[in-house]
This record gives C-alpha cells, sequence and structure tokens, in this order.
C-alpha cells in the first residue's frame, strides 16, 4: 500500500430520497486492536465482523510477519493464532502500514519492549505524519527510534531489551498514544502508568481486561489514571466486532440531508467515548432514535432509525472532541445543510490525521459555494438551510474520510460533487459506494 495507483475520480449526484438497512463494517478501532491483542495471547482467537478494509489488512500482514498465525475463514471470520507477550520474532521484511496512522502506532508499542528491530513505512499520506508524539513515550522503555526529519516513516525502531516500566501523561488527548503506551507496558515489568486527563476511546482497556490483563482505572479530579500489571499470559478469546460508528456516520448523516430518507443503521456501537457525533446530531435537531440497545463482544449497542430532518447549527462543546475526532469532516457537512453557523473548536488534532483536515473541508467545502472560518484549532461552517450549490472538484489528499464526506454533501446538493481519489476509501470502508447506491444514492465513477 505505500504507493498508490492512478487516482479513480467518483462523483455523487443530487439523490432522492435513501431507503433501506446499511449494514456497515466492524468497527475499525477494534478490529485493528483484536487482531494485535490475538498474536500477543497464547493460543487461537477466533473473532467475528473484522473489518476486511485495507488498513486492518495491513495490520493482519503485520502480526504474520511478527510470527502469529492470522487466516481468513469467510468474510469478517478470522483466527490469530498468537505468539504470547514478547513472544515476537523479528519480521524479515519491511512493514508496511499503508495508510494507517492507528495500525501504525499501536503496532510500534506491541513491539516497543521486546528486543527485536523492525523497520516501518506506510503511503505518501502515512509518511508526512509525525511519529513523535508515540515515540516519544515509547522510548522511555528504553525502546529507540530512527526515522526521516521531523520524525517521520521510513522509520526503523530498535525494541528495548531491558524495558522498564512507565508512568507517562498524555498531553494531548489521543487513544492511539495511550493504547501504544499500555501495548508496551504488556512486555516491562512492574506497574504501566497512563494518566490522561480527558478521556479517550477505550476499547484497548475493555479488551486488554477481556484478554486477561491486570488493569485498573481510577476516575480522579486530573482525569483517567490507567495502571497496567505488566507480563501477564494473555488468554485468546472470541472477539465480536460491533459495527463502526465512524463508518455508521456516513449513511446516517446523508439520510439527515436528502429530503425525504429513512435509513435503519443495525448494531452501531454506542461506547460512551465514541458516540461525541450522534448527541451532536441530536443536538441539532436530527431525528435520530435509538432501538434495542444491547451488549455486543463487551461493547454497547443499538439500532439507529435514522429520518431527513431540518437541522440547526450550535457550537459544539470542545471537551467532546476527543469522542467524535474522526466524524468531524461529515458533521461539517451536515452543518453545511443546516440553518446558522456551526463552530467546532478544540479539533487541531483534524490537522495531523490523514491530511490536514481542517484545511480540506475548509477548501472543498469553499468550492462547493458553502462559507467558512478556521484557524489551528477551529472550524466554523455557515449553513445554507439547505442548498449547498456543490459543483466542485475537491481533493481528498489520499484520505478516507474527507473522500466520504464530500461524496455525502453531493447526495443532497444542487450541482454534482466530484472526489479527485475515490480509492481512498478502501482503506476504511471498502463497501461504501455499494451500500449507499444500494440506499438510493447516485455515485459513480466520474465522466
Amino acid at each position: 500500500m505505500s504507493g498508490h495507483s492512478t487516482p479513480k475520480p467518483i462523483t455523487a449526484h443530487r439523490s432522492g430520497p435513501l431507503r433501506g438497512t446499511a449494514e456497515v463494517p466492524g468497527d475499525k478501532s477494534i478490529s485493528h486492536r483484536s487482531l494485535i491483542l490475538g498474536a500477543m495471547a497464547v493460543g487461537e482467537t477466533r473473532i467475528h465482523g473484522l473489518l476486511e478494509g485495507q488498513d486492518v489488512l495491513d495490520t493482519a500482514r503485520a502480526m504474520q510477519a511478527f510470527g502469529a498465525e492470522v487466516v481468513q475463514h469467510a468474510p469478517g471470520s478470522w483466527s490469530v493464532h498468537g505468539v504470547g507477550v514478547g513472544g515476537f520474532r523479528e519480521p524479515a521484511q519491511v512493514i508496511d502500514c499503508g495508510n494507517s496512522g492507528t495500525g501504525v502506532r499501536l503496532i510500534m508499542g506491541a513491539m516497543a519492549t521486546s528486543p527485536i528491530t523492525v523497520t516501518f513505512t506506510g503511503d505518501a499520506s502515512l509518511c508526512k505524519r509525525p511519529m513523535g508524539r508515540v515515540t516519544d513515550p515509547l522510548s522511555l522503555f528504553g525502546m529507540q527510534a530512527h526515522g526521516r526529519k521531523g520524525g517521520r516513516l521510513p522509520m526503523t525502531v530498535i525494541g528495548a531489551a531491558d524495558p522498564v516500566p512507565v508512568r507517562y501523561a498524555v498531553p494531548v488527548p489521543s487513544a492511539q498514544v495511550k493504547s501504544a503506551v499500555l501495548l508496551a507496558g504488556l512486555n516491562a515489568p512492574g506497574e504501566t502508568v497512563v494518566i490522561e486527563a480527558e478521556p479517550t476511546r477505550d476499547h484497548s482497556e475493555r479488551m486488554l481486561v477481556g484478554f486477561g490483563a491486570d488493569l485498573q482505572v481510577e476516575r480522579t479530579a486530573q482525569g483517567n489514571v490507567i495502571t497496567l500489571k505488566g507480563q501477564p499470559e494473555l488468554r485468546p478469546q472470541e472477539v465480536s466486532v460491533p459495527r463502526d460508528p465512524s463508518s455508521a456516520a456516513f449513511p446516517t448523516c446523508a439520510a439527515l440531508i436528502v429530503e425525504g430518507s429513512e435509513v435503519f443503521v443495525p448494531g452501531v456501537s454506542q461506547n460512551l467515548t465514541r458516540n461525541g457525533l450522534y448527541i451532536t446530531l441530536v443536538e441539532m435537531g436530527a431525528d435520530i432514535t435509538f432501538e434495542n440497545p444491547r451488549e455486543e463482544g463487551g461493547e454497547p449497542v443499538a439500532d439507529l432509525r435514522v429520518k431527513a430532518s431540518s437541522l440547526t447549527g450550535i457550537e459544539v462543546p470542545p471537551e467532546r472532541a476527543a469522542s467524535m475526532i474522526d466524524e468531524y469532516p461529515v458533521l461539517a457537512v451536515v452543518a453545511a445543510y443546516a440553518e446558522g453557523r456551526t463552530v467546532m473548536r478544540g479539533v487541531k488534532e483534524l490537522r495531523v490525521k490523514e491530511s490536514d483536515r481542517i484545511e480540506a473541508m475548509a477548501r472543498g467545502l469553499e468550492a462547493c459555494g458553502v462559507r467558512i472560518e478556521e484557524d489551528e484549532d477551529t472550524l466554523i461552517v455557515h449553513g445554507t438551510g439547505g442548498r449547498v450549490p456543490g459543483g466542485a472538484t475537491v481533493a481528498v489528499h489520499l484520505d478516507h474520510r474527507i473522500a466520504m464526506s464530500f461524496l455525502v454533501l453531493g447526495m443532497a446538493a444542487q450541482k454534482p460533487v466530484t472526489v479527485d481519489d475515490g480509492d481512498a476509501i478502501l482503506t476504511s470502508f471498502p463497501i461504501f459506494g455499494a451500500l449507499m447506491t444500494s440506499l438510493g444514492a447516485d455515485i459513480r465513477a466520474a465522466e
């Protein structure tokens, strides 16, 4: 995935009402973690509902390179025969993580406390992203990292031969950094402690406990204090991956803005560290009902029934950012169709994602006739009251969420909207086009 094929532009045309059931793929965050923890357990872990996007498949290949046996039995059904904590072998080849910042950062954490040397690379987008935010805390264990200027891939990582436990306060809310430190702490003696002032998605904590790690979370006035006892023997698990709330955001938001739509989205994760978008949409006036709440694979889930709605812009609380950081691009699309302005503050994390997502959304929305304001940490969208002109071709910068967001925008715009490369979507939501078309969207290769 480090190379990239010829761009394939896709155009979204104004659609009639969207109707039907949108069965979105499994959660990407949980899919990555199930493969990595399965590889660090002793015995066979079975995974059901694994997301088979390119990002997750790259992580599966990486776990094979580290010595685990990873087998697909049927679509979404996989097994991992793990090698145990500290059992990773040194890969014979470079580990290519494609477009996945989550994949590379979690894998670095998992191998950081084993005495092996690994070289990581990725596609053009991933090689632009800074890795210091994760290599800095991992170096406290004794790991060494040698990359390009600015701490970028390709990067060679030398795991600690004699790791020491770490106490680390995460300076900026980041589930990737927290998780990388916890994964490294598995093979360090004593207790590794992570302190986060603002809670971030807690899939790693839930899954570590499920796999048998001794992990405690203390909620204090300073935030969450997470303590992990090192060198456990992780037990293999049967993992059911809930449907991804970040992927579910696209059919949900499309149904809200396309007149006359009603879409059913079953089995979506309702983890409180991931559902900020849905809270925000309801505050904007979205007609969303949450049906049949239940638990699957240790995660709360519900079925969503979504109807086209008249929406009003709001100011999104900055403290909500950690629970919806990946959903701001598609929220900006919804905001373009709302009445009044929607203010998104505390979102500077978006500038170091697969692309600078504030910049990408701002320029694309402007090209489609929407007025925006931005600064380093803020995006403000002035809603059109449902009449977005559209008619632009938008650069997605190899970013799957930018591509899908502007295709959603085009489904209700006055003129078609084209993204310059639809292949970016394959990293996280390979069935996006087919699923949206099945609901009635008019998405096709650009002419």
